[in-house]
C-alpha cells in the first residue's frame, strides 16, 4: 500500500465513523432528546427503544464489529492467521476502525439510557476505547518495521543518518554551518536553532529551493528520530503498562454484554433483528 492509498484507507475509515455518527444523531435527535419518561409516547418510540428494530439492530452489528476487530486482529497477532496477505499495522488500524465504529452504534443502541449492569459494560467500553486512543499514541511512539515489529534501540540507531557527512560532502558547507545545522536534529531544545533561523542560513549558503527543503526535510526527520530514540525504553515500558490496564476492561466488557444478552432472553426479549 502505497503512501497515497494509505491515507486513502485511514480517511475513509475516519469519514465512515464521522458520517455514520451525524447520521445516527440526525435520524434519531427528536427521540434520543425526548424525556426518558415521555419517551413511551413518541411516534417512534418502538423503533428506536433498545428493543425495537432498529435500536436492538444497532446493539447487534455493534457487537459484532467490536468482536470481529478484536478477534481477528489478536487472531493474526498470535497466529498469522491471515500470512502475509496484510501487515499488521493495516489490520491494526482496522481493529481501531470496528472498534470506533462500534461503540458508536452501541451508544444508539442505549439511546442513552444507562442503568444497572448495562451502565457498567457501557462505561467499560468507553475504557476501553479511551485506553484504545492513549495505546494508539504510545505505538506511535515506537519506531516499527514495514511489516509492524517494534525495533530495537541498536536497529533504530543503525537508522539514522550522518547529518555532518552529508552536509559537508554532498553540499560543501563549512564547518560552522555544519555544526549549526546538525544541532537542530539533536535533541538538545536548549541549543537547537529555529526552522526560520535554518532557512536564514540555507539562503545565506545560496542554496536552490529544492535543496533547502531537502535539507529541512532531513533535519527534521533525524531530529524526530533522536527524540523517539532518547524516550524508546520508556515508551516501550508505558506499551507494556498498557496492555495490562486494557486487557481487563475489554474482559470485563465481553464478560458484561454477554450477561446482558443472556438477561435480556431471561425476560422475555427475543431476536427480532
Amino acid at each position: 500500500m502505497n503512501k497515497l492509498t494509505h491515507t486513502i484507507y485511514i480517511w475513509s475509515m475516519a469519514l465512515i465513523v464521522i458520517s455514520v455518527t451525524i447520521f445516527l444523531a440526525y435520524t434519531g435527535y427528536s427521540y434520543y432528546t425526548t424525556p426518558l419518561e415521555e419517551r413511551f409516547y413518541h411516534p417512534r418510540h418502538e423503533w428506536f427503544k433498545p428493543s425495537g428494530l432498529f435500536g436492538q439492530g444497532l446493539g447487534i452489528i455493534g457487537t459484532f464489529l467490536i468482536f470481529f476487530g478484536v478477534s481477528i486482529y489478536i487472531a493474526h497477532k498470535r497466529y498469522n492467521i491471515l500470512g502475509k496477505r496484510i501487515r499488521l499495522k493495516y489490520l491494526l488500524e482496522f481493529h481501531i476502525f470496528l472498534c470506533s465504529l462500534g461503540p458508536v452504534l452501541v451508544l444508539f443502541h442505549t439511546a442513552f439510557k444507562f442503568g444497572g449492569i448495562v451502565s457498567v459494560a457501557f462505561w467499560s467500553m468507553v475504557a476501553v476505547v479511551a485506553s484504545g486512543v492513549i495505546g494508539r499514541f504510545i505505538y506511535l511512539q515506537i519506531p516499527r518495521t514495514i511489516e509492524g515489529r517494534e525495533l530495537s534501540l541498536k536497529e533504530v540507531k543503525g537508522t539514522q543518518t550522518d547529518v555532518s557527512t552529508v552536509l559537508k560532502n554532498k553540499y560543501s558547507f563549512d564547518e560552522g554551518t555544519v555544526n549549526l545545522l546538525s544541532a537542530f536534529s539533536e535533541n538538545n531544545p536548549s541549543n537547537s536553532p529555529s526552522i526560520s533561523n535554518l532557512k536564514q542560513v540555507l539562503t545565506r549558503q545560496n542554496v536552490t529551493h529544492h535543496e533547502k527543503q531537502s535539507i529541512l526535510q532531513m533535519l527534521k526527520k533525524e531530529r524526530s528520530l533522536s527524540r523517539k530514540i532518547a524516550r524508546l525504553e520508556t515508551m516501550k515500558k508505558l506499551f507494556r503498562y498498557w496492555h495490562v490496564a486494557h486487557m481487563p476492561f475489554a474482559i470485563i466488557m465481553l464478560v458484561i454484554v454477554m450477561v446482558h444478552v443472556i438477561v435480556a432472553f431471561t425476560f422475555g426479549y427475543r431476536w427480532i433483528f
